[in-house]
């Protein structure tokens, strides 16, 4: 098959791919997860876009990289374990089909292999803004209303958020994930759940060449030694 540039709009109009959404989205809700449809890869599509553009990458990685956001969690529809290497092996033949290069399909599949925290690494520019963009979508229109349960740690934070942005300070190259949570959940519920998916998008920010910053209700949550007042650094001579 001729290789072409596929664009995000292709991948959204892929018959197969709407159907591993779909089925990824709807396997999760059985098993109690929050939601990863549409309006979850919608998020990550755009924000991993944006992340690079702002940085100034080349605008057909930051393609590429919208296009990894959209198709990131297909392999739900297998089996949540795994999810990443799953998806990137079910991607691998269906981008090819699809005729895309195939230094694309490796930046694709690498990307979607390696965006989970429990055996993932960041591998690429794409990798990164994917990261953190799919770490970042923490908000209640995750929660699953018809099924909503106060007692689920998930449900309770995402809940709790009213309102997120993931912002970009290319001069300063700083990545923010600020976030407002209300007092029907904690900082303390959000850490346990978000800790390693934080860490690793501290790690997505230094491979990008900036620094992350977690900010909840306005405060720096994960503020580092060289970010402190000097006054504090001069404490601890």
């Amino acid at each position: 098959m001729q290789e072409k540039r596929i664009t995000v709009q292709d991948v959204k109009q892929n018959e197969k791919l709407a159907v591993l959404i779909d089925a990824a989205n709807r396997m999760l809700e059985v098993i109690g997860y929050t939601e990863h449809g549409p309006r979850h890869v919608g998020f990550v599509s755009h924000t991993a876009r944006s992340i690079l553009e702002q940085l100034h990458y080349p605008e057909r990685m930051c393609e590429l990289a919208a296009i990894a956001g959209w198709v990131h969690d297909v392999g739900n529809a297998v089996n949540r374990v795994n999810h990443g290497i799953t998806g990137g092996a079910l991607l691998f033949p269906i981008l090819q089909e699809m005729g895309m290069p195939m230094d694309e399909v490796v930046t694709i599949v690498g990307a979607v292999g390696n965006h989970e925290e429990q055996n993932g690494k960041v591998v690429s520019a794409v990798s990164a803004a994917l990261i953190i963009a799919d770490k970042s979508d923490a908000h209640r229109t995750r929660v699953r209303r018809a099924s909503y349960n106060p007692d689920d740690i998930h449900d309770r934070v995402n809940f709790a958020i009213a309102q997120n942005a993931v912002e970009v300070d290319p001069v300063r190259r700083i990545i923010r994930f600020a976030l407002s949570m209300d007092e029907s959940s904690s900082v303390m519920d959000f850490m346990e759940i978000y800790l390693t998916r934080m860490q690793m998008c501290e790690e997505a920010a230094n491979f990008l060449g900036c620094r992350f910053e977690l900010v909840v209700n306005g405060v720096n949550i994960n503020r580092t030694r060289q970010d402190a007042p000097r006054g504090a650094q001069e404490e601890r001579r």
